[in-house]
């Protein structure tokens, strides 16, 4: 039996990163097919739960705002030796979106399901496992079993375990995995002062040589991981002692627990020709510092704009390459940075275990590594971006801090009246003008040269007030080319229409249009 669809793309996988995905192509006028393998969405367990500033941007463009408002926007983040507090720091509050909410996946989920389930374009198709991927010059056949769907492109956020998608696309999936597990339990209870505060303890007496990790989240509910050993079964009985040992004789309800592996592993590609993989199915990383749910939201973005771009007739197919050009090299420095992370909290060798022990007794704080918390991948190095020597990229910024602007680097987000600066940047490319730039010239010869959705904006016109272009660090003379997933694609100075016009055309991966 065969049955079409006319989706433009199918999606498989009906988690987060999928959902996110559809509601993003969808946004572009794309049709979109999900596939899942299992009968229906599960509710259980907080899995997932720290959701980064720039996640919730994007999600807010999808339509699902209500994630970051009911997620628990906590605030500081402490690190313990033992008993002995070694740091504390806090996010930098821009005015905008919380710099991080704590939300279960589970909510997340059915959030997205909501707005996906008045999303006419999109169609979700349940207990549909993929058991084949075949695809030529015009498209993908996917089979389900018996049934065989085909659409000219597929996203694949099939998650960890989507191992026969991989080898049908011909994927690798190297890495390594740990030894060590981690019991995690969502629990409620009353813990004043707790509220806000993300804790870390290394070496806690209830834990000892290992690690706990404490996460507030809505309605009176914590996260706890434990660092268990790689043999241990934790029982109902170790689990209450567990809990009682951190929340002493106060009352408390058990929610949910399981346990979990750390992983590292990359995709050796995320694109396979009409093929393009998306967060677990691409990559695996150890959760400290929340990289990856929030690394496959960006990976869905990226891929949704220029699927949606290259299907609607306004750019080549060799923009979609530049999709595992950004994306892969956002997953190798997840890897960089887990890793590190990994060798500091498990470490492996004698050398790395008395490091960390001087480290901590001796309360070196710049050497403490409990997780650098997710951020948006900078994409520097990226085909599509025009560089400029003024402007130089000047590398990570401080643990909380945001990175100046420069090419390559997510457009700081800026409060304005009646809303936020990055509200105005993902209907298409955006041009943001100083004050030295005639508008009307740039919109008339951009409109004659680039078909894909443009808009062309005066810094002083957007907040009427003439700061934003102090605050971006904007020059009068300057033009901000802005890509539809908020990076800045290019930093003009004494800036003409065909000066902007060939930093589109590079942004489009270099589309026969422009």
């Amino acid at each position: 039996m065969r049955r079409e669809t006319d989706a433009q793309v199918i999606v498989i996988g009906a988690g987060p990163v999928g959902q996110s995905a559809a509601l993003l192509l969808a946004r572009w006028g794309i049709q979109v097919l999900v596939l899942d393998q299992r009968p229906a969405r599960g509710r259980s367990g907080s899995k997932s739960i720290c959701q980064q500033r720039d996640v919730l941007d994007i999600w807010a463009a999808a339509g699902a705002g209500k994630i970051a408002e009911e997620g628990l926007a906590w605030t500081t983040a402490r690190t313990y030796y033992r008993d002995r507090e070694l740091s504390s720091w806090s996010f930098e509050d821009d005015g905008t979106l919380p710099a991080c909410v704590n939300i279960s996946q589970s909510r997340t989920e059915q959030i997205l399901d909501e707005i996906i389930a008045g999303q006419p374009l999109i169609e979700v198709r349940w207990d549909h496992e993929v058991t084949g991927l075949t695809q030529d010059s015009s498209g993908v056949s996917v089979r389900c079993g018996q049934r065989v769907l085909r659409a000219p492109y597929v996203l694949a956020c099939a998650g960890a375990r989507a191992q026969g998608v991989r080898s049908a696309a011909g994927v690798a999936f190297a890495g390594e995995s740990f030894d060590d597990q981690f019991l995690i339990c969502d629990i409620k209870a009353e813990l004043p002062g707790w509220e806000d505060e993300r804790r870390f303890y290394f070496d806690p007496v209830w834990n000892p040589g290992r690690q706990v990790l404490i996460h507030p989240c809505p309605g009176g509910t914590y996260r706890i991981d434990w660092q268990i050993a790689p043999d241990f079964i934790p029982t109902k009985d170790d689990i209450a002692r567990k809990v009682r040992q951190i929340i002493g004789d106060r009352p408390y309800e058990l929610l949910w627990h399981s346990t979990y592996r750390f992983h590292a592993r990359l995709a050796s590609r995320m694109r396979s020709g009409r093929v393009l993989l998306a967060g677990d199915c691409a990559h695996l990383l150890a959760p400290f510092g929340a990289r990856g749910l929030n690394s496959g939201v960006a990976d869905a973005e990226n891929a949704a704009w220029k699927l949606a771009f290259v299907l609607n007739g306004w750019a080549g197919e060799g923009l979609l390459e530049s999709y595992h050009a950004e994306r892969h090299a956002a997953a190798r420095e997840n890897i960089e940075v887990t890793a590190a992370t990994m060798r500091f909290l498990v470490p492996r060798t004698v050398e790395e275990r008395m490091r960390r022990r001087a480290v901590l007794e001796g309360g070196r704080i710049a050497e403490v590594d409990s997780g650098r918390f997710a951020e948006p991948f900078w994409y520097v190095d990226s085909p599509l971006t025009t560089p400029e020597p003024s402007r130089p990229f000047r590398g990570r910024p401080p643990k909380g801090a945001s990175c100046e602007p420069a090419p390559g680097v997510i457009l700081p987000d800026v409060a304005l009246p009646g809303g936020r600066l990055r509200e105005s940047c993902r209907d298409g490319f955006l041009v943001l003008l100083g004050d030295m730039c005639d508008s009307s010239l740039f919109v008339q010869v951009l409109g004659k040269v680039i078909t894909a959705p443009l808009a062309v904006r005066g810094l002083a016109e957007i907040d009427g007030t003439g700061s934003l272009a102090g605050r971006l660090g904007a020059g009068p003379d300057e033009a901000w080319l802005i890509r539809p997933d908020s990076h800045v694609a290019a930093i003009l100075p004494h800036a003409g229409p065909e000066s902007v016009a060939a930093a589109v055309s590079r942004a489009l991966g270099g589309s026969p249009d422009t």
